[in-house]
């Protein structure tokens, strides 16, 4: 159990994280991350990164993606799944996860060794990791188009 959590009375940290897709509207692909170091190493993520203390959990992604992937100009959808809500993670922090866009180029930055594009078909081909699970589950159930 992490630091935060019921059992502290505080809340839940939070994590956010980008579903990158080739259309806000009609969305046919995902881009996965794999994780480069530490224990999650060779894990597949959707990136992004801890919300700081008084920060909105928008700026956060958007701070995140600038930091891991250095982009600059990102649109940002909706959240997936319902809103505020998030994904319980093994550590007993919540993922939340927004739909975005961008016209960068995407490619691994310091925190990743590869990014890949996956349609609803291959969505679960990779190795996800525990937290990802559901939400790709999703992707790959109902939310891409074929």
């Amino acid at each position: 159990m992490s630091e935060h959590g019921p059992r502290t009375g505080t809340p839940p940290l939070v994590v956010v994280g980008a579903a990158f897709v080739d259309d806000l509207l009609r969305p046919t692909r995902v881009l996965a991350a794999r994780r480069r170091n530490g224990d999650l190493a060779g894990g597949w993520e959707f990136p992004g990164g801890k919300v700081e203390p008084g920060e909105e959990p928008t700026d956060a992604l958007l701070r995140e993606l600038a930091e891991e992937l250095g982009l600059g100009a990102v649109r940002l959808g909706g959240e997936l799944g319902p809103p505020g809500k998030g994904w319980p993670l093994p550590n007993g922090a919540v993922l939340r996860i927004w739909w975005a866009v961008t016209d960068e180029a995407l490619e691994p930055g310091p925190d990743h060794d590869a990014v890949r594009w996956l349609g609803a078909e291959g969505v679960l081909d990779v190795a996800w990791l525990p937290g990802d699970v559901p939400i790709a589950e999703e992707l790959a159930g109902s939310w891409l188009h074929r």
